[in-house]
This record gives C-alpha cells, structure tokens and sequence, in this order.
C-alpha cells in the first residue's frame, strides 16, 4: 500500500499541538529518559514504541473506564485507547525530531496506529499493546501490526498519513465521559 501524505511538508510531522504535545514538560522528561539508553534515532524509536505498547496499557484490555486524548495526559495517566497510545507515542517521536503521522485501518469500527519516517520512507507502527492474538512490533522490515484488515469483509488500511488526529478520532474521544460511552460513540468510518 501507498501511504500518502495530507500534508507535503514533513515539517508539519514534527509539529507540536493541543494533542501531540511534545513540548510538555513530561513528554520531555520522558523523551529524555528514554534517549539516554538509545545509542541513535532508531533504536529511540523502538524503546519509545516499546515504552508506549508495553508501559501503557489499553484501557479496554485493563478495564480502566478513564479516557485519555493529549500525549501528556495519556503519559501521566499510564492509560489509552488506541488513539491515544499513538498520540502518546507521536509525540514522544516528534520530541526527538522524528517525524511521525497517524494513520487509521477499518475494522467494526476505526483503529488509530502511526507511521514513522527512516530512510526516506514512512513505516507504519501499532502501539496498541500485545495480549493473546496481538503480537504487533516495531520494524522497518514490514509490517508487525496488531490487526490486519480482512479486505473481503470490508476491512481496510486507510492510506492516508495524517499530522493531526482525525477531526472524527478527536471528537468521540473529547466528547466521551468514560470509556464504556466512548465504546459506543467510536467512529466506524472516516469521513
């Protein structure tokens, strides 16, 4: 699949905001703790990949009702929904000058994942979390997604790489006052 960007400026995949909030004192902190044992920018991108899949668990997997949508909440709560892991892990990225998307696959409803920037080429990344059946894992040697969509069931990889959330992925997540609510408000599609 072609991944394309919304934006032709990569700049813009660096870009603090309300959300990917890199320039926050904790997603700083931990950018920098986690690039002390990083001997160069891809090995700091797989220990914050493995920081956000494995340190921050999926709400829905431990049954924590909080929903979380800023990368610096989702850092101090310790808890997120897909959305919100990438978030957490775009801005980790983006605070050491890496250029990082999200991107969206298709299943019941939308999955959020994100797509990083080496060599010259974009690779995508779930941070999920693994659980039984989920084994996602950080590689530019292909894809280790936690879900692959089911094209004949009308499952898809959304192609387009985005430098903001969604506008519909931010709104259900805003808008939901805990998690069991914001189950039943996920967007199904992207407009």
């Amino acid at each position: 699949m072609e991944l394309i960007q919304e934006n032709p400026d990569l700049s813009a995949y660096l870009a603090a905001g309300e959300v990917i909030d890199h320039d926050h004192p904790l997603v700083r902190e931990t950018a920098a703790r986690l690039a002390k044992n990083a001997t160069d920018s891809y090995a700091y991108a797989r220990l914050a990949f493995e920081f956000v899949r494995d340190e921050i668990p999926h709400s829905q997997d431990s049954g924590d009702p909080r929903v979380t949508w800023r990368a610096s909440d989702v850092l101090e709560q310790r808890t997120g929904i897909c959305y919100a892991k990438a978030h957490a892990l775009t801005a980790l990225l983006r605070a050491e000058d890496i250029p990082t998307a999200l991107c969206y696959q298709k299943f019941d409803v939308v999955h959020g994942l994100v797509a990083v920037r080496f060599n010259g080429a974009w690779h995508r990344q779930d941070p999920r979390g693994n659980k039984p059946g989920v084994d996602a894992r950080f590689s530019l040697d292909g894809e280790q997604l936690a879900f692959q969509p089911d094209f004949a069931a009308g499952e898809l990889d959304h192609p387009v790489l985005y430098a903001a959330p969604h506008p519909a992925v931010l709104d259900a997540l805003r808008a939901a006052p805990d998690r069991p609510y914001l189950w039943e408000t996920l967007p199904g599609e992207l407009p």
